[in-house]
């Protein structure tokens, strides 16, 4: 039985595979290791766009106005980000910040990057560095003058 190909092309297929698979699993890692941060990032910046605008509907002349709307916001944010899986290790208490100074309400989550390396694996390739390349801090932020 005599192959089609000439014998110097052997082995061609084997490489331009290797070669290939490569740039597909590259572009693969890429597309799937950015995706997690964001969508982080995504729903930090709905959640505390949302965390504002719901302080926005406490009647001022309740008792206690500035700690109530610090306790709504706090509420939307944990309602908002309670999908994101305890492997995450995201806590509202510790990853976010709401003041209310001056007829100010700021809602910020501040969430590190390195907590990101229990659930996903950073690759670190020569010549292009780590990836995904992440800020050393994921933050959100929204606020509003009342």
């Amino acid at each position: 039985m005599k192959s089609s190909l000439p014998r110097k092309q052997k082995g061609a297929v084997a490489i331009e595979f290797a070669l290939v698979f490569v740039l597909f699993f590259a572009v693969l890692y890429g597309i799937v290791s950015y995706s997690l941060p964001l969508l982080l990032m995504q729903s930090f910046n709905q959640s505390t766009a949302e965390a504002v605008r719901r302080s926005v509907a406490v009647d001022p002349s309740a008792p206690g106005y500035a700690a109530l709307v610090q306790t709504t916001a706090t509420a939307e944010l944990t309602r908002q980000l309670a999908w994101i899986p305890p492997a995450l290790n995201f806590n509202v208490a510790t990853d976010a910040t709401i003041t209310f100074v001056g007829g100010v309400l700021k809602v910020q989550i501040s969430y590190p990057s390195s907590k990101l390396n229990r659930v996903m694996p950073f690759l670190v390739l020569p010549g292009i560095g780590s990836v995904p390349s992440l800020p050393a801090t994921l933050s959100a932020s929204s606020s509003l003058q009342f």
